[in-house]
């Protein structure tokens, strides 16, 4: 049985995770940490992870960049292994993450989802043969209206899973309504939509000579994130100092 602390047990996908381990027989929340701590749970919620003392196996981590300092300190002191979901992060902050990686197991990857992660690597296999017979990549991405950055993480990392498949010589375009040009060969275009509750909505376009190749993904919930967190902390106990991602969850 792995031991789980979910710091930021009571936020979204907190509460998610929460749900998802009651039904799994391999893992257990024994602790949390929220500075909102009024919500009830069948396991201690601490305010601040300095004042937790119970025993685990390793950390999930859905909080905010601004708690994520004292997480590396925590988990570096207590020599313990940590999934690192918390988005925007400083460089400086990363800097530390790299750090941390030296001393404990640290699982951070762009997208959580499991069947993401399986995609990245579908389109690194799938650009090694169109890209080379002059197909072009697109991507176009569609979220909620409510987040605020875009084009979104996932999206960036699809594309460098392309372009890394080819050598790193594609370069990235946003926005062509500033230029009058044809498509360059080496571009990979990328337009963002956002609009309503959608959860989150990849695809990507192979467009060549009277053929389209697309895949595509789509999230109807949160809890395929949720599901893809708890599967890499089970994965993650025990291992050894060193940065890990999704595509070892899922032996790529």
């Amino acid at each position: 049985m792995i031991k789980i602390m979910m710091h930021g047990c009571n936020g979204k996908m907190g509460r998610m995770i929460t749900e998802i381990v009651k039904g799994d027989e391999n893992a257990a929340i024994v602790a949390g940490v929220d500075a909102y701590t009024a919500v009830p749970n069948e396991y201690p919620v601490f305010d601040s992870i300095d004042k937790c003392d119970v025993d685990v196996d390793v950390v999930i981590d859905f909080s905010n960049a601004g708690a994520v300092d004292s997480l590396l300190g925590y988990c570096v002191a207590k020599m313990l292994p940590m999934v690192l979901c918390t988005t925007g992060l400083s460089e400086d902050q990363l800097a530390m993450v790299d750090e941390a990686s030296k001393s404990i197991a640290i699982l951070k990857s762009a997208n959580m989802s499991l069947g993401v992660n399986l995609l990245l690597k579908l389109l690194k296999d799938a650009a090694k043969v169109l890209a080379p017979a002059g197909y072009d990549a697109e991507l176009v991405e569609r979220h909620h209206n409510q987040k605020v950055d875009a084009p979104s993480g996932t999206a960036l990392a699809l594309a460098d899973a392309v372009n890394e498949a080819m050598g790193n010589e594609y370069h990235y375009v946003y926005d062509r309504s500033q230029v009058r040009q044809k498509r360059e060969k080496k571009e990979i275009g990328i337009s963002a939509v956002r609009g309503g509750t959608i959860v989150g909505e990849h695809e990507v376009i192979f467009a060549g000579t009277d053929e389209v190749i697309e895949f595509k993904h789509t999230a109807y919930s949160r809890g395929v994130f949720a599901k893809g967190a708890v599967e890499a902390g089970k994965f993650l106990a025990g291992k050894a100092a060193g940065m890990y991602d999704m595509g070892d969850v899922i032996g790529l």
